[in-house]
Parts: structure tokens; C-alpha cells; sequence
């Protein structure tokens, strides 16, 4: 299986645009990307529908840029705002970790297809009760990006994924600040080299992407192809 998981230190980092960046950038190149993840919540949220303002939820970007349905995307759906296992729970379902693994596997059977996974919140996050987005990552065996926020506390928080990914065995390919400012501040700056020199990772940025449009998206990630990896 060829591709990249995508995580990040909290929920609402960006881990999505980054995704969906990613996706657009090597679909502008002629490749044929799919888009895996497996389980969204909060879309009957209404705290959650007015953040995502203009954009669509997570499953529905994705899909429009990897030229999919949404419910192949993102198979488990759910109203609530809470981590999925908890979501399954109130839905009175149950979480098979199993077939978590056999989606991805099905959207990418071949190394013709790239696939981008994006993970719920953290790497800890639990999907099941006794399953978390760190072992999901482990069972795919994909490259690992770190989606991080480029403010005050993202030098904790980083190091932290970082230390729980390298645990699990996971290979970190980059840490990616977003969304990454023009001129970013002493204090931006100062964390992105922090981040690079005591986490021994290359940390990457993406800037902020004022709307869902495939050539925005497409073009932000476009720098960042090479540093993962996922140049044809």
C-alpha cells in the first residue's frame, strides 16, 4: 500500500486541509488518490457546523477531491461531537477494529492508487474502546505526518505525538505547522526550529487556505510532495 497517514496533536489542527491538500496536489498531478477516514463525527454538532463555516465536513472535502463518495470515505458517520468509540456507544453500535483496516486495504489495493488516511484527533484517540488511532496507524504500516499548530503550546503537544508515534514504531516522515502565517512571529519561528531540533524531525509548513476550491488546495500542497515522499 502506498500513502500516508495523517495525524495530529488535538482535534482541530488541520488535519483535514492538510489531507485534502495533499490529495488535490498529487490529483493535479494525474495520480489516482483515494481517501480514507474511517470514522467522522460531530456533523449533527451545531457548535461544530458553524466552525466549519463555508467548508464542508471532513468526509465531503475529501471526497470531492479524491473523486469519491463521502460514504466511502468515511464509512462510520455520526452526529455527536465526541470521540468515536463514545459515538458508536450512544449510537448503540460497536466499533470492529478489523474492518477498520480492511477499508483502507480495499481503497488502495494496488501501489497504482496513493492513499491518504486521516486519523480522529490524536494518536491516542480511542475508536474502540480498547483501540486507538495509534494502532490503527500501526496495523496500515503507512509514513506518518504530524499535523501541529504553529502557536504557544504546540512545542509540548508535538513532542509528545512524536514520542508516543516513535514508541508504537510508527515512521515519522515530518511534522507540518499549520496553517503557517506569511510572516510568522519570533515565537512561530522559534517553534518550528525547536520542534525540528528536539524531535530530530523535518518540520514542514502549510499555509492557510482561505477556501475549499481543489487549485487552492492543490497549490498549498503542492511543496510538499517532495518532502514526503509522493512525487510520481
Amino acid at each position: 500500500m502506498r500513502g500516508l497517514f495523517v495525524t495530529a496533536t488535538d482535534t482541530g489542527v488541520g488535519k483535514t486541509v492538510l489531507s485534502a491538500a495533499l490529495l488535490a496536489a498529487m490529483a493535479a498531478e494525474g495520480r489516482t488518490v483515494r481517501a480514507y477516514k474511517p470514522v467522522v463525527t460531530g456533523l449533527e454538532d451545531t457548535a461544530e457546523i458553524a466552525a466549519r463555516g463555508a467548508w464542508p465536513p471532513d468526509h465531503e472535502l475529501l471526497a470531492a477531491i479524491a473523486g469519491m463518495q463521502p460514504e466511502d470515505v468515511s464509512p462510520l458517520r455520526y452526529g455527536p461531537a465526541v470521540s468515536p468509540h463514545l459515538a458508536a456507544q450512544m449510537a448503540g453500535e460497536r466499533i470492529d477494529p478489523e474492518r477498520l483496516v480492511a477499508g483502507a486495504h480495499a481503497l488502495a489495493p494496488t501501489d497504482a492508487h496513493t492513499l491518504v488516511v486521516e486519523g480522529v484527533g490524536g494518536l491516542l484517540a480511542p475508536l474502540a474502546v480498547d483501540y486507538t488511532v495509534c494502532d490503527l496507524a500501526s496495523a496500515l504500516g503507512l509514513p506518518v505526518v504530524i499535523a501541529a499548530r504553529p502557536g504557544l503550546g504546540t512545542i509540548n503537544h508535538t513532542l509528545l505525538t512524536l514520542a508516543c508515534a516513535r514508541a508504537a514504531g510508527l515512521d515519522v516522515v515530518a511534522v507540518v505547522l499549520t496553517p503557517w502565517p506569511a510572516r510568522p512571529t519570533a515565537m512561530q519561528s522559534s517553534n518550528r526550529s525547536t520542534i525540528a531540533r528536539l524531535g530530530q524531525v523535518a518540520v514542514e509548513t502549510l499555509s492557510w487556505v482561505a477556501n475549499p476550491s481543489g487549485a487552492e488546495l492543490a497549490q498549498a500542497g503542492a511543496g510538499l510532495m517532495g518532502a514526503f515522499g509522493l512525487q510520481a
